[in-house]
This record gives C-alpha cells, sequence and structure tokens, in this order.
C-alpha cells in the first residue's frame, strides 16, 4: 500500500483484445498493481487512448499470425523514444513452461516483437497462455496445436500473470523522484507459428 507522503505512482494497462480475454488479463494486472499502492487505470488500446499523466504503462495484445493486434501497435508507436518505462504482454497459444512449448513461446515472443517500432525500449515482455479457440483454424493448425499438446479451452495461468504484476509493482512502488529507466532494446527475429488468442 500507499506510505503517507508519497506520491501515487499513475499506471496505464491498456490492451486490444479480440474476444474478451486478454481484456480480462489486463485487468488482473491492474488489480494486483492497484492494490499494491500505484493509481491504475486499465483501458483499450487505441488512437483515443490518452497517455498524458502516465507514470508507467503496460501494454498487451492477443496475438494472432504471430503479431499484436493494431490498437496496441498503434499505443507502442506513440512511445518510441520516450523515457516512459513499458512492460509488454502478448496472449498466445502456447504454453510458456516446458522444453519444446519454452522455445516456441521464445520465439513467438521473438517474432511479436520484430513489429515493434523501431528504437522502442521496455523492460519487460512476457508471453502467456490465452484462450485457445479452433473454430476456423486451418488443418496445418490443428496439427500444430496437437504436436505441443494444446487443446481448446481456458489456459490462462492466473497464478503467473499475478506474479508478474507483483514484480511489476515492485518496481513501480518506490520513492518520488527515483529514476525507473527502461531496458534494453528489443531483440528481433523467430519463425511464425499458427492460431489465434483472444
Amino acid at each position: 500500500m500507499a506510505q503517507p507522503g508519497r506520491m501515487r505512482t499513475r499506471v496505464l494497462v491498456c490492451y486490444a483484445t479480440a474476444a474478451g480475454s486478454t481484456a480480462e488479463i489486463a485487468a488482473r494486472i491492474a488489480g494486483v498493481i492497484g492494490a499494491a499502492g500505484c493509481d491504475v487505470s486499465c483501458r483499450a488500446a487505441g488512437p483515443d487512448l490518452d497517455l498524458a499523466g502516465t507514470d508507467a504503462l503496460v501494454v498487451g495484445s492477443a496475438v494472432h499470425d504471430m503479431a499484436w493486434l493494431p490498437g496496441a501497435l498503434e499505443v507502442l508507436s506513440r512511445i518510441p523514444q520516450s523515457d516512459l518505462p513499458v512492460w509488454c504482454f502478448s496472449v498466445g497459444s502456447v504454453e510458456p513452461r516446458g522444453a519444446l512449448t519454452g522455445l516456441l513461446a521464445r520465439m513467438e515472443a521473438n517474432q511479436v516483437q520484430t513489429g515493434f517500432p523501431a528504437g522502442f525500449r521496455m523492460r519487460d515482455h512476457r508471453v502467456f497462455r490465452g484462450v485457445l479457440v479452433q473454430e476456423g483454424v486451418a488443418w496445418w493448425g490443428r496439427l500444430f496445436y496437437r504436436v505441443v499438446g494444446s487443446r481448446a479451452g481456458d489456459h490462462r495461468n492466473w497464478r503467473a500473470i499475478e506474479e508478474w504484476a507483483r514484480r511489476i509493482a515492485a518496481d513501480l512502488t518506490v520513492c518520488p523522484g527515483d529514476q525507473i529507466a527502461p531496458d534494453a532494446p528489443l531483440g528481433k527475429g523467430g519463425p511464425r507459428t499458427a492460431g489465434p488468442e483472444r
């Protein structure tokens, strides 16, 4: 909780979602950070989202065809050279734990980052598994899911999501005037995998 005499860090959690599950992840992250004493807003990403007055930003998107949705990318395009600390999360179709699936999740994150603006800097980019819908997925996509052990359903790991949010909150609950520096520039590369998330 915030201590008397401290300014509350203003955090904006924004998201791009296709069917609502990424919005629910964003809301959970916002709730954890808010419980730690920050002043948190949770909003849909897009050109109408006002970033003014924000001390820190958490941006997330469902991953479709190994890329973020346009609304989230538009938000990133407005902060490529700023000193605003930013955390990113992607909601994908692959379980980030395990030898094979962990490697695929890292490759997915790297491929997603190739679509981020040049010069954009962030503190972390985390991949969470989301709600997998196989309806309308091509046969090769369904084959991929079978190979990596994915089935249709809600696979969100709320414990991992909340733990990541607590780490963000720990970085943000600092004294006024402390500098929260952005992390190193993003890496590039990685092959594509199949499947939309929500």
